[in-house]
């Protein structure tokens, strides 16, 4: 299923987003009313509470007296270690549950106000913060729940910051205008990303572009950085070093608004052993191309063609699409795509040489709507120029001491 990760700021309105989803067919697990669930009166959630901090955290109703706990258990860090110990299995095996009762083909998710803080953005597919400015969600705490505005600004002071928000944020909903203004925009995103996401991943669909460069995106390393960052758990140690790779990753390149990272792994075994992983976290198996084209070309049989192999993925987002290039640590094609990044990023009139190439090359492609088609008209200007690109990103790192 497609799991997405909701947060934003107290005060910014998740709970507006995720009524908009629920009427849209996504599952919703709401990490505060689970929270609050399992300290209901009678469960056993409460009385672990009550043991550990007193019954004078039980209000008269049986309820919990969240004020009084409060006091008790932010004292000190022994206190809120103890409140922790108690809360999060409880509130975990809840969860669980829950995630475990939706259907396979849902959209999946889960409303955690902390998801930023605890660094849990990695474990979802999309991850969507709902922003309001600082002093708007003080104005609204204050008017819409009553909150004193010194407790309001404490509480804001002691979470995520916008950057560190902005560092995980595929989708950034801007929530600061007036009520209703965010419901069309959310509707958008569900039919333009979401639910077209949820169906490649659960067809095992790639998506993809057709060559076509887009100006130069600052923005491009943090994207791939997010997706590094989900490679690497769904990859382990199995990866030796993940990068982001191609023109992307060089700064003011124009390129193909895809994004190109490469796994690094010892041996072709552990590629094919990462393909089920790394499909189900989103990113389905090409299983037609199965190598890069050894370079330079002409050496033809001087040249092991095998040490070229590699497994190549592609995201089923649409809304960010990628390729995901496993190979060998130590091969060529290992090698030479770590060494063409800093080559064009070092060396300003090879990165200007290329940018003109591949002007020509989408041009060349340009009218063609066939994919493959398309492609092969784009590589069929590109490919030839990295017979000699090949020797002179090898001389440059002869002459610069470079190291992989």
């Amino acid at each position: 299923m497609l799991r997405v990760g909701l947060t934003g700021g107290i005060g910014a309105g998740k709970s507006t987003v995720s009524k908009i989803l629920t009427e849209l067919g996504a599952v919703i697990v709401d990490a505060d009313l689970i929270a609050r669930e399992v300290v209901e009166p009678g469960t056993p959630g409460l009385a672990e509470l009550a043991q550990a901090f007193g019954d004078g955290i039980v209000a008269a109703d049986g309820s919990l007296d969240r004020p009084a706990l409060a006091a008790l258990a932010f004292a000190d860090d022994a206190s809120r270690g103890t409140l922790n110990s108690i809360l999060h299995p409880l509130i975990g095996h809840r969860t669980a549950e829950r995630l475990a009762a939706a259907p396979e083909d849902s959209v999946l998710v889960q409303d955690i106000p902390l998801l930023v803080e605890a660094g849990m953005a990695p474990a979802f597919n999309l991850v969507v913060i709902v922003y309001v400015d600082a002093e708007e969600r003080v104005r609204r705490l204050v008017e819409s729940r009553g909150m004193p505005e010194s407790d309001a600004r404490a509480r804001i002071a002691a979470q995520a910051t916008d950057d560190q928000r902005r560092a995980v944020a595929d989708v950034w909903l801007d929530n600061s205008g007036d009520p209703g203004v965010l419901d069309a925009v959310v509707r958008e995103l569900w039919a333009q990303r979401i639910a077209p996401f949820e169906e490649n991943l659960r067809t095992g669909t790639a998506v993809r572009v057709l060559p076509e460069l887009s100006p130069a995106d600052p923005e491009w390393p943090e994207q791939a950085a997010r997706l590094i960052n989900r490679l690497a758990l769904l990859c382990g140690d199995r990866a030796t070093r993940i990068d982001h790779i191609g023109s992307t990753a060089v700064p003011g390149l124009d390129a193909k608004d895809v994004i190109d990272i490469q796994i690094t792994v010892e041996h072709l075994g552990i590629a094919d052993d990462l393909a089920a992983d790394l499909a189900a976290g989103g990113f389905p198996r090409l299983e037609h191309i199965v190598a890069d084209d050894p370079k330079p070309a002409y050496l033809g049989g001087e040249t092991d063609p095998s040490v070229w192999a590699k497994r190549i993925h592609a995201s089923a987002d649409p809304g960010r699409p990628a390729y995901i290039h496993v190979r060998v640590d130590g091969w060529p094609g290992q090698q030479f795509a770590l060494l063409f990044r800093d080559w064009l990023r070092a060396d300003s009139d090879a990165c200007a040489e290329y940018a003109a190439l591949k002007v020509r090359a989408a041009e060349h492609a340009s009218g063609i709507d066939d994919y493959a088609t398309a492609i092969d008209a784009y590589l069929a200007v590109k490919t030839p120029w990295f017979d000699a690109a090949y020797h002179r990103a090898w001389e440059w790192a002869d002459k610069s001491s470079w190291t992989a």
